[in-house]
């Protein structure tokens, strides 16, 4: 007699449950709302897109990785970018502003013992004017502060079937 194997295997597994949600904080989600418009404000919206979705790569921000990856395509950028955008810099997908933001975010989100590296800086600086660079920054500052909250909080995506 022959069985067969249910099909549990094939669904998908929930996320962890959340830990807690700071919207409870009276002001605070709406000043980090305010934080991230005010940074993106006047930013080219794909490199916006980017520098977020790339940020939330890094930090394992699985809820502003799905919204910023969905808001990207939104956006008009193409599927071979974001499928790519982990490994960027071995692609010709990206333009030399985009690649400069990229790298900008990437020094910002990973600071590390000598923050972020003049050349890289310098680059973004040649590629930007400097109230867009001033936006950049300001952007990686939020979204890296977002994912704090995101992964701190344990908050997911919700779960949905559809393919978008």
């Amino acid at each position: 007699m022959t069985t067969t194997a249910p099909a549990l295997d094939d669904a998908p597994v929930p996320a962890p449950a959340p830990r807690i949600r700071l919207q409870q904080v009276p002001g605070f989600y709406e000043a980090m709302t305010a934080l991230d418009k005010a940074a993106a404000d006047g930013l080219d919206p794909v490199v916006a897109e980017l520098v977020r979705t790339r940020a939330s790569q890094l930090n394992g921000c699985a809820f502003c990785l799905d919204m910023h990856s969905r808001d990207a395509r939104r956006r008009g950028v193409p599927e071979h970018k974001l499928h790519t955008l982990a490994a960027w810099r071995e692609t010709p997908f990206f333009t030399a502003r985009e690649r400069a933001a990229l790298a900008l975010t990437e020094a910002v989100t990973r600071l590390g013992d000598h923050g972020v590296p003049d050349e890289v800086y310098d680059e973004a600086a040649r590629r930007f004017e400097e109230s867009e660079l001033a936006r950049l920054l300001a952007l990686a500052v939020a979204i890296n502060a977002w994912n704090r909250i995101g992964v701190a909080s344990r908050m997911s995506p919700a779960p949905r079937h559809d393919h978008a």
